[in-house]
């Protein structure tokens, strides 16, 4: 097991926000956590899986100039 399991305060810092979104994300099952007893911790991989599915890309195509809007 190389993954590093966070908390939800790492996980939290890691996002830029505040601890209730990476709880909420477990509560509503959206995203990967392992139970350690009472503790809840995220793995760092799914943190970044999330992260990707969730990623808006950029839209690349030009207008044309004259065209109307």
């Amino acid at each position: 097991m190389t993954d590093r399991l966070l908390t939800v305060g790492q996980a939290a810092e890691l996002l830029g926000t505040t601890e209730r979104f990476p709880r909420r994300l477990i509560a509503e099952r959206r995203i990967v956590f392992v139970k350690v007893g009472r503790h809840v911790r995220i793995p760092e991989r799914a943190l970044a899986e999330f992260v990707a599915a969730h990623t808006v890309q950029p839209i690349t195509a030009h207008r044309r100039f004259g065209a109307a809007a």
